[in-house]
């Protein structure tokens, strides 16, 4: 998402940002972003390790419902 917009860019929406909210604004709003990201990211951490666990639920539970065969050695 962020690797798309390059250095100029960044630099451009750092100036816009501190031309609109001002110096003193600016590290109260860097504080919030880093916030709203790290809760983000912890809030999808969990993500692949729930699917992953439905899956094997899944498999076992499939499995369990498969007629046992057993080999005949006669």
């Amino acid at each position: 998402m962020l690797s798309n917009i390059g250095f100029p860019g960044l630099l451009l929406i750092l100036t816009l940002a501190l031309i609109v909210f001002g110096p003193s604004k600016l590290p109260q709003i860097g504080r919030a972003i880093g916030l709203a990201l790290k809760e983000f990211k912890e809030a999808t951490k969990d993500i692949p390790n729930e699917i992953q666990e439905q899956v094997k639920e899944e498999i076992r539970t499939a499995k369990e419902s498969l007629p046992n065969k057993e080999k005949d050695t006669d």
